[in-house]
């Protein structure tokens, strides 16, 4: 019971407004006085287990995203979609989301990708006749394909937290992301036409402007390679997710000092002080809730949890739906790293349990994200790509809606009751 107790606290307080890290230090307090746990044993037990190597990658992986923001390289990156396929009929929201999840295989991050991408694409977007609220909505769920696509941190801290290979969840989204791709792809194709008309690339809408497809590749050419040389590296066996994303920051602040050359010193200080200040924010979040996982643990909460529902719930399948609609419900509340770091390790054993591999369990939550993070009444992500395209929330939350609906949901669907999506390509690659 306290657990339960727990986990709505901790929805109460970010319902509220209180900052997410001091939410789970709220959460913390209250299950320290109800186990009357020892507060010093778990300061020693929650430094131990952020003081890991693998999580040197995740300030890394963000610090890649805020260089290339800054340094440049999203601009080329959507140039040359543009160029390649923006003629088209909704080759323009195709575009977005193509560049998307380029972004988001080179950071791993959301945020970034909303920023970078947005800043660059919603312009342009309406002058093709895009409705602002549409393009917000089509950004902020592509945007989360930084969650799905390798190398993501969501993933690394997946990993971190049930001690998983980080390769393994890596690759085990993979076939995820690629069906969301392919999805938005085609419903937004589907909207063009029918709910608003999309101009002709004669108009005035600035495309004029984009270079040839020769000049467009030459000048993306080093950005396309980052996801080339970080992937490759990592299941080339050349190095590891951390050393990986040494090679990206390193890679990106060259090529935005010395190539592309609008990376100087003043904007290199600005995202490495946005960097710290969110791997600040997400160590402090994986302290407390390492912590909590630590009482958690030692009172046995996930496994009572398992006997619990597998005595009311009987029918594996049923069991997966359930996880299903609780983590898109936590999604909708809390943020994408809470999720993760909370509810993931809580359900695990129900999931092993219900013959779910942790690899795929992986995969499942990443979805799940996908959905919760554009759903009110927290959506973190719509509302950021509200901001960005300076539209209302109301206006935005229906186009957003269908997208979850019609694309997301269905992922959702495939990926857990479809486990060879989530696993063919860590078997293959010999994780599992």
């Amino acid at each position: 019971m306290e657990g339960l107790i727990a986990i709505g606290l901790l929805m109460l307080l970010m319902i509220i407004g209180v900052p997410v890290a001091w939410s789970f230090a709220g959460v913390l307090a209250y299950m320290v006085f109800a186990y009357d746990a020892n507060l010093n044993t778990l300061m020693l037990q929650g430094y131990r287990s952020v003081d890991s190597v693998i999580l040197i990658a995740l300030p890394l992986f963000v610090l890649t995203g805020y260089l290339m923001q800054s340094g440049g390289i999203a601009r080329r990156l959507v140039d040359f979609i543009e160029v390649m396929i923006g003629k088209r009929r909704g080759g323009m929201g195709a575009s977005m989301v193509m560049a998307s999840g380029i972004f988001g295989a080179i950071a791993g991050t959301a945020t970034a990708a909303v920023a970078s991408i947005g800043t660059i694409m919603i312009g342009p977007l309406e002058q093709r006749g895009y409705p602002r609220s549409y393009s917000s909505a089509l950004l902020g769920i592509s945007s989360l394909l930084g969650i799905l696509i390798p190398p993501s941190i969501t993933m690394i801290l997946f990993a971190v937290v049930t001690r998983q290979s980080v390769a393994a969840c890596f690759a085990a989204s993979v076939g995820p992301a690629i069906l969301l791709i392919l999805g938005l792809i085609i419903a937004n194709r589907f909207s063009v036409g029918r709910f608003f008309h999309e101009l002709s690339s004669s108009a005035n809408d600035g495309l004029e402007q984009l270079p040839g497809k020769g000049k467009a590749t030459v000048r993306a050419f080093p950005a396309l390679s980052l996801p080339i040389i970080i992937l490759g590296g990592i299941y080339g066996g050349v190095f590891t997710p951390t050393e990986a994303a040494a090679v990206a920051a390193f890679a990106a602040m060259m090529i935005g000092f010395f190539i592309y050359k609008d990376l100087n010193l003043g904007t290199f200080a600005r995202s490495v002080v946005a960097a710290a200040e969110t791997t600040g924010t997400v160590i402090l979040i994986l302290l407390f809730s390492f912590m909590i996982g630590r009482i958690l643990a030692s009172e046995r909460i996930p496994q009572d949890l398992t006997e619990l529902v597998s005595t009311l719930i009987q029918n594996p399948l049923l069991i997966l739906i359930a996880v299903n609609i609780f983590l898109i419900v936590a999604g909708m509340i809390m943020d994408d790293v809470s999720v993760t770091v909370v509810v993931a390790p809580l359900f695990l054993p129900l999931m092993v349990e219900s013959g779910v591999h942790p690899v795929h369990f992986a995969s499942i939550v990443a979805c799940s994200v996908v959905i919760g993070a554009n759903s009110p009444p927290v959506a973190p992500i719509l509302y950021m790509a509200c901001r960005i395209g300076k539209v209302s929330i109301h206006k935005t939350v229906m186009p957003a809606l269908g997208l979850m609906a019609f694309v997301g949901l269905p992922v959702m669907m495939v990926t857990t009751f479809v486990p060879e999506l989530s696993l063919f390509l860590p078997r293959l690659l010999g994780f599992v």
